[in-house]
C-alpha cells in the first residue's frame, strides 16, 4: 500500500491541477492508509522531546490525531499522511511537507512560515489564519478555507528551471482566501480559478500567467501587482483598491472580466 502511494504521488506531482483531480478518484480515501493512525499523541510529543526542532515523521499515518498546539519546527513530514489531522495553533515553521496527504486537515491559526509544502495535497483542508509567510508552497489548496491566511512573500509559483517532473505549482480552485494576504507572493502560473478573494491584499504579487477565471476580487488589494497574461475571464474584479488600467490592460481576457 505504501507503494502504491508513493507511486500516486510522483503522479499527482508530474501533472497539472485537472490531472490531480483524475487521480484523485482512483484512490481509495477510505484504505487504512489514509485513514487511520500508526502513532498516538503521546507518542509524536515523545518523539519531538527525543529530536527537538529535527523530528522526522517521514510517511508515518498520522490520520485523525489531535496534534494541536504541538511544537514541530524543522520537522519532516515526506509523505506523511495527516488527513483529518488536527494541528490548529501548531508551530510549524521551517517544516517539511513535501508530498503529504492533509486533505480535510486543521491547520487554523499554525505557524507554517518558512515551511516547504512542495506538492502537499490539502484538498478541503482549513487554514484559517495560518501564516504562511515566506513559505514554498506549490501545493494543492483546492476548495481549501484559507480566510485571513497570511502567504506574504511565500513562493506558490511554477519552477519554469525545474520541469523533469511536469509544472508544479500552487492549485487553489474554488479555496476562500477572503482577507488573505499575499503581499509579495510569487502566483506565477497559479491556478486560483473560482477562488473568492474578496479583500484579500496581492500587493505587488507576481500573477504573470496566472488563471483567475471565474474569481471573485471584489474590493482585494492590487498596489504593483503583476497581471501580465494572467487569464480574467469571468472573474469579478470590481473596487479594486490601488489598481490601474495599465496593469490591469497587461492581463488576458479582461473584456470577458466583471469590472463594475
Amino acid at each position: 500500500m505504501r507503494i502504491r502511494l508513493a507511486v500516486v504521488a510522483v503522479a499527482l506531482a508530474m501533472s497539472g491541477p485537472a490531472a490531480s483531480q483524475s487521480l484523485m478518484s482512483g484512490i481509495d480515501l477510505t484504505s487504512p492508509a489514509m485513514t487511520e493512525a500508526d502513532m498516538t499523541r503521546a507518542e509524536v510529543e515523545a518523539r519531538l522531546a527525543a529530536q527537538p526542532g529535527a523530528a522526522v515523521f517521514d510517511h508515518a499515518r498520522l490520520n485523525g490525531l489531535d496534534l494541536s498546539g504541538l511544537d514541530f519546527h524543522g520537522a519532516s513530514f515526506r509523505g506523511a499522511r495527516l488527513n483529518g489531522t488536527d494541528l490548529s495553533d501548531a508551530r510549524l515553521d521551517g517544516a517539511v511537507l513535501d508530498q503529504a496527504w492533509a486533505l480535510k486537515g486543521h491547520f487554523d491559526g499554525a505557524s507554517l512560515k518558512g515551511a516547504h509544502l512542495f506538492q502537499t495535497q490539502l484538498q478541503d483542508a482549513s487554514l484559517r489564519d495560518a501564516d504562511l509567510s515566506e513559505a514554498r508552497a506549490p501545493a494543492n489548496f483546492s476548495r481549501a478555507d484559507l480566510t485571513g491566511a497570511r502567504f506574504t512573500n511565500a513562493d506558490l509559483g511554477a519552477d519554469l528551471k525545474n520541469q523533469s517532473m511536469g509544472l508544479m505549482r500552487a492549485d487553489l480552485t474554488g479555496a476562500k482566501a477572503e482577507g488573505a494576504d499575499f503581499t509579495g507572493t510569487n502566483l506565477l502560473r497559479a491556478v486560483l480559478e473560482f477562488a473568492d478573494l474578496k479583500g484579500a491584499h496581492l500587493d505587488g504579487a507576481n500573477l504573470t500567467t496566472a488563471s483567475l477565471a471565474g474569481a471573485n476580487l471584489t474590493g482585494a488589494s492590487v498596489t504593483g501587482t503583476d497581471f501580465t497574461e494572467t487569464d480574467v475571464a469571468s472573474a469579478r474584479l470590481v473596487d479594486l483598491q490601488g489598481s490601474d488600467e495599465t496593469s490591469l490592460e497587461a492581463a488576458r481576457n479582461l473584456a470577458r472580466a466583471f469590472t463594475r
